[in-house]
């Protein structure tokens, strides 16, 4: 199985290590057709990229793409969710300059309400009653509740950092929305049963490194194995071999 392209990657526009152009070498080293680069959300209190920084990022991007003409070099954020709303921290002018939307939760995000303070972070992040039916049938309609409001491209690691949920409830929303479920490269927290559920959804998978070092770029043996191993068709994992759609590349697609 080869990787047509890897769609969450870091730079040292955020926390990580290399420039984009560095991960955009590894990336054509290893035979990649595709690449995004999704900095943190402006909303991570101790990674997010600033707004100006992103419009920096973009520009780079561009200059990028015509000096690389045999790779795609997409302009991504790794947008923080922050309620039980389902609200993210990049509103709809931000979007329309964003080619690949992915959406996760951080441990690290602002905090706007003291209903959000009791209702999202004592639970994610403190951990208190964290495995409650009640928390996790929250968080679940929190995924639902930005699936349903945002064009989103990806979910990243989701069930994971502490944030707890039923993916496969959030795979059948995603796979009406055209919502893709990312295989981290460095973690994923689905049981057998999940997968097996999720599989049954018709949802698609992307297989991506979340690479904040340029020698990531591209790697994800654990999503591989996890694809081997639970028979996951082939033909559910989007960046196998063939190009996924983003809806963000389409800016005629209304929200």
């Amino acid at each position: 199985m080869i990787l047509f392209g890897d769609y969450h990657t870091h730079t040292n526009f955020s926390h990580a290590k290399g420039t984009i152009e560095d991960n955009v070498l590894a990336a054509r080293k290893k035979g990649l057709k595709q690449i995004a680069i999704t900095e943190h959300g402006f909303d991570h209190t101790a990674y997010g990229i600033t707004r100006g920084e992103y419009n920096l990022m973009r520009m780079e991007i561009e200059k990028l793409n015509a000096k690389y003409g045999d790779i795609d070099i997409f302009c991504g954020v790794e947008a923080n969710l922050l309620n039980i709303n389902g609200d993210i921290d990049v509103d709809k002018n931000e979007r329309k300059a964003i080619d690949v939307l992915v959406v996760g939760f951080h441990k690290a995000f602002r905090i706007y309400s003291p209903k959000a303070f009791f209702t999202f972070f004592v639970p994610n992040v403190l951990g208190i009653g964290r495995h409650s039916k009640r928390v996790i049938a929250r968080n679940t309609q929190a995924y639902i509740k930005a699936l349903k409001k945002y064009n989103i491209d990806i979910l990243a690691h989701l069930k994971s950092n502490g944030c707890i949920v039923d993916p496969v409830a959030i795979a059948r929303v995603a796979a009406e929305r055209g919502t893709y479920i990312e295989l981290n490269g460095k973690r994923i927290d689905f049981t057998p049963a999940e997968i097996e559920g999720m599989v049954k959804t018709g949802v698609k998978f992307i297989v991506s490194s979340d690479a904040h070092r340029p020698e990531r770029v591209g790697e994800n043996h654990r999503g591989m194995n996890i694809i081997e191993k639970y028979n996951i068709p082939p033909e559910q994992v989007v960046n196998l071999e063939r190009i996924p759609h983003f809806k963000n590349c389409n800016k005629d697609v209304e929200e």
